[in-house]
């Protein structure tokens, strides 16, 4: 099957701008043009639905441009030791939830056992409980 590029991203549910930016990125190919027009077949969308799969397990466009490459050369080491890294920065950002729901429930159950004085829940996002940071740090990206 040969289609447009518009084709291309609705077989994926991604806008044409993102298949652009995978191809700058050198995770799609542009093919040649024909009478003016780029036609994409059944490799392109095999290749766009594996990124879109991979950025949903979490891996960064320069992670799946490697697993890009190593489909194509058999080395199921280095997948899996990418794999492995993905699954402990999975497991971090489980933990950093979990302690964060944590002092959330905590605060839930100080706010609702009692009616008078500032709420615990607002008071530790403006920073005037103890540990805020500690319960709630700031994530970056």
């Amino acid at each position: 099957m040969r289609m447009t590029i518009s084709g291309l991203a609705r077989s994926a549910g991604v806008h044409v701008e993102t298949v652009r930016y995978y191809q700058r990125r050198g995770l799609l190919v542009a093919p040649d043009k024909v009478g003016g027009i780029r036609r994409y077949g059944d490799e392109a969308v095999r290749r766009l639905r594996f990124i879109r799969a991979a950025q949903a397990a979490g891996f960064t466009l320069d992670q799946i441009g490697e697993l890009l490459h190593l489909d194509a050369g058999q080395d199921r080491a280095r997948a899996r030791e990418l794999a492995a890294q993905r699954i402990m920065a999975l497991d971090a950002t489980i933990a950093e939830l979990s302690a964060a729901r944590g002092a959330l429930e905590r605060l839930a159950r100080q706010c609702d056992a009692r009616d008078e004085g500032p709420c615990p829940i607002i008071a530790a996002f403006e920073g005037e409980e103890e540990s805020t940071e500690d319960d709630f740090p700031h994530r970056t990206g």
